[in-house]
């Protein structure tokens, strides 16, 4: 099962700066290890705040114990506090696919989406919209534009990974989606990790 997970860590007033580079030297060495492992999959950083350091992780893992096993293990954890969400299979994910496409030019974004259905809609209707949506993100993902899709916990909850020049060009792609216009779209460029297991050479 994936988890993407939130981490925020708070360094301790008077920690020296030799023993946050420590630390962080063997927080780097340990997130190799476990994408070797196949735990850790991806890393990013996402907009942050002045004085801010929080990191975007998904991770793999057999169950939320496994998952709290590996996120235990990592030397930052003793200042770090972790928000989890379970990702499901979602119908329409690409899968590691476009991994290869993707990795040439642009950058990363992450949108959490919330689909609801007019009650006025008929169900074949609904059903339509469906498949065209499908189909859709089909051509996105050979296109290298989407990456992946994920289920969110509560009734048409999305997670998509996406990749694109800009701001602008994410919104066109996401308007160009047949379900848009039912969508809650919330949308997080992501910048580059430096220990980030998928931006490391093939």
């Amino acid at each position: 099962m994936e988890y993407l997970v939130t981490m925020t860590t708070h360094v301790p007033d008077g920690t020296s700066g030799a023993a946050v580079e420590d630390i962080r030297a063997r927080e780097v060495a340990h997130s190799l290890e476990l994408a070797r492992e196949g735990h850790l999959l991806r890393l990013w950083r996402p907009p942050v705040q002045p004085g801010e350091w929080r990191t975007l992780g998904l991770f793999a893992a057999a169950d939320r114990a496994g998952l709290e096993s590996v996120l235990v293990s990592m030397p930052l954890r003793v200042w770090r506090t972790d928000e989890v969400a379970d990702l499901s299979p979602h119908p329409n994910d690409p899968g590691g696919q476009t991994e290869e496409r993707a990795s040439a030019g642009g950058g990363e974004f992450l949108t959490s989406s919330t689909i609801t259905v007019p009650p006025e809609s008929s169900s074949a209707v609904a059903a339509a919209a469906r498949a065209e949506e499908a189909d859709r993100t089909r051509e996105l993902a050979a296109q290298g534009k989407l990456r992946r899709l994920w289920a969110l916990s509560g009734e048409d909850r999305t997670l998509g990974l996406w990749r694109a020049g800009d701001a602008e060009e994410m919104e066109a792609i996401l308007d160009s989606l047949p379900l848009r216009k039912w969508s809650d779209v919330e949308t997080t460029k992501l910048a580059p990790h430096p220990s980030d297991p998928g931006s490391a050479p093939h």
